[in-house]
């Protein structure tokens, strides 16, 4: 007889074990997975036990996970002494791991955060949860106990990274001891109980030729962008959410000669620089009484003075970008950062409207030239629907003619009717860049 069934037979012995399988979504076209309403409610009386017996102890760094083993094979043992259904050794082990991943882990979760073929983890709610392979989402059969066990797991992550989370602050974005980027959500924002969403970042970085391999760049393009990063163009790096933004920031900035001072400034860290000159620096927001926030701007006004080679931002998302253009514009030259935009277009319009944010007085042509002035490369990065993520766009920035800033395709994503498709071929357009001359003054050619 199976570990389900002959939990459920208890189910009759003990009112203990008759637990309800969490509630669905009564709004979703797709019904809800659920767990075995007989394990799940085992192992929700099991953590019961150990809340009544530990109280607050339970979550103490003080007790070791040896002695939070025992207490949980001893709360299996007593239940099923009550129950009389019978376990093997390597039931009550497994039933032992899962427990404690849900007591002193991340519970249902935890399996997929060491599965390396998982790049993100979407916990929508307690019993919809999704993963990313591939670039492509996928709903999964795991689900949490409850809301309060999903609100244990989030206050459990933020906390070991000194953050806190409640009805008074309830929303956070950190990062996990691995580099993984953790935006948490509660209610009364979230209407339907906790949201989580993990997004993970290789322990090893991927470097242009895993990008080459998977044909987000061909070789030729990768040859270039390694020249133009070499001879100190400012790029940005522009696309929408989830396309490789920061993994392309990585790519591009290991080729930053190790003689150069670097400077990054993100709000939550993420970026895997392998030099050894670099300085990291994280924004920090308010604390409960509203005082102590350090914006990712004022993170950009100090690396001025930290005599930086190449300023590197993770993400231009307000008015740091005024601050961030004002650097490219001063001898720091090479500066990388991203933009969430649609297209190359979109990516200036942005900039002009984040200078805007900043509060200062400007007119629309000022902004301009500082952009134009600021910016020569913009790298455009699209994900397709087969979960494939390609650079569409290298784009270079022109000068200002009358109020329109002037752009150029060196290189674009095209099929043979020249539409972006995920079929394309990323091909050189024919168009001769200004930068030509500075690349064959280094030595390294025209690309």
């Amino acid at each position: 007889m199976k570990l389900s069934d002959r939990l459920q037979k208890g189910n009759a012995t003990d009112p203990r074990l008759a637990r309800p399988t969490p509630s669905t979504a009564t709004n979703s076209p797709q019904a809800a997975p659920t767990v075995s309403s007989a394990l799940a409610g085992f192992k929700a009386t099991v953590h019961q036990g150990l809340v009544a017996r530990l109280g607050n102890r339970l979550y103490d760094t003080s007790v070791s996970p040896e002695q939070l083993n025992a207490y949980v094979a001893q709360e299996i043992s007593d239940l099923m002494a009550s129950t009389g259904v019978p376990l093997s050794l390597v039931e009550r082990q497994q039933l032992t791991s899962e427990i404690l991943d849900d007591v002193m882990g991340l519970g249902p979760i935890e399996k997929f955060l060491a599965d390396p073929t998982v790049s993100e983890i979407m916990v929508n709610s307690l019993s919809y949860i999704y993963v990313e392979r591939d670039g492509v989402l996928e709903q999964t059969s795991s689900a949490f106990t409850s809301d309060d066990h999903l609100r244990r797991v989030i206050e459990r992550i933020v906390g070991k990274v000194g953050r806190r989370i409640d009805e008074s602050s309830p929303m956070v974005d950190a990062r996990l001891v691995d580099g993984s980027r953790v935006n948490a959500i509660i209610p009364p924002l979230a209407v339907d109980g906790p949201v989580l969403t993990i997004r993970k970042f290789s322990a090893d970085p991927l470097t242009i030729d895993d990008l080459i391999t998977f044909k987000t760049v061909t070789p030729e393009v990768a040859a270039l962008l390694k020249a133009v990063v070499e001879i100190g163009l400012n790029i940005i790096i522009s696309g929408g959410t989830g396309t490789g933004k920061t993994t392309m920031l990585n790519v591009l900035s290991s080729f930053i000669p190790t003689s150069e001072r670097i400077v990054t400034i993100e709000d939550a860290v993420e970026l895997q620089l392998q030099q050894d000159h670099v300085v990291r620096l994280e924004s920090r927001p308010p604390n409960l009484e509203g005082r102590g926030e350090v914006t990712t701007r004022d993170l950009v006004r100090n690396s001025l003075r930290m005599r930086p080679d190449r300023i590197i931002v993770g993400e231009v998302r307000g008015p740091e970008a005024l601050d961030m253009l004002q650097a490219m514009n001063t001898g720091h030259e090479g500066s990388i950062s991203t933009v969430h935009c649609n297209s190359p277009r979109d990516a200036l319009a942005r900039l002009e409207t984040m200078v805007l944010m900043a509060g200062v007085e400007l007119p629309s042509k000022a902004i301009r030239e500082q952009v134009s002035s600021a910016v020569d490369l913009i790298v455009h990065i699209q994900r397709f629907p087969d979960g494939s993520r390609k650079i569409t766009h290298l784009t270079e920035v022109g000068r200002l003619e009358g109020d329109v800033i002037t752009t150029s395709d060196i290189y674009k994503l095209m099929n043979d009717n020249g539409a972006v498709t995920a079929g394309g071929t990323l091909r050189s357009t024919g168009i001769r860049p200004i930068f030509a001359d500075r690349l064959r003054e280094a030595g390294v050619g025209a690309g």
